[in-house]
C-alpha cells in the first residue's frame, strides 16, 4: 500500500481548513497558496470529500469550503479510504470477500490480514484533531 499525493494533499487541505477558520468558508485558492498545492489538483479532490460528507461548499463572493464535521469526527482512515479507495496491503484483501482462489490454502494470508488490521486500527484511531494537536506541540 502506498498513499498517493491525492490522499496526502487531502489531509493537508483538511488540516488547513481546520487551522484557518473552522466556522467560515475558505477559498480553495487560499488553501492552495498556503499549502503550495495546485488549485486544479485540489479541485479534483474536493468532490469526493464533499460527496462523503467531509466538506461543505458554498458559492459566491464569500464562498469556499469548510469541514462538514468536527475535526474530532474525521478519522484519517476515513479520509484516506475516500481518496485512495481502500487501504489493503495486498490485492486479495481489496474486496469485502477474498476472491483469491488460493485464499483457503495461502500460508501468507494471515500476515496480510494482520497487517491490514494494524493499518486500519492505527489510521481509524487518529483524527484531524489529533494531527492539529500534534502540530501545536512543536
Amino acid at each position: 500500500m502506498k498513499i498517493s499525493t491525492k490522499g496526502r494533499y487531502a489531509l493537508r487541505m483538511l488540516i488547513d481548513l481546520c487551522t484557518n477558520g473552522q466556522e467560515r468558508y475558505i477559498a480553495l485558492k487560499d488553501v492552495a497558496e498556503r499549502q503550495n498545492i495546485s488549485k486544479k489538483y485540489l479541485e479534483q479532490i474536493v468532490p469526493a470529500l464533499h460527496k462523503a460528507g467531509i466538506l461543505e461548499t458554498t458559492r459566491g463572493f464569500q464562498g469556499g469550503y469548510r469541514l462538514a464535521k468536527s475535526p474530532e469526527e474525521c478519522t484519517i482512515g476515513e479520509i484516506l479510504r475516500i481518496t485512495e479507495g481502500n487501504l489493503a496491503p495486498v490485492a486479495c484483501l481489496q474486496d469485502k470477500e477474498n476472491q483469491c482462489p488460493r485464499a483457503g490454502d495461502c500460508v501468507t494470508l494471515p500476515i496480510w490480514e494482520g497487517l491490514q488490521t494494524v493499518i486500519a486500527d492505527y489510521l481509524d484511531g487518529l483524527t484531524l484533531k489529533d494531527l492539529i494537536d500534534k502540530m501545536s506541540i512543536k
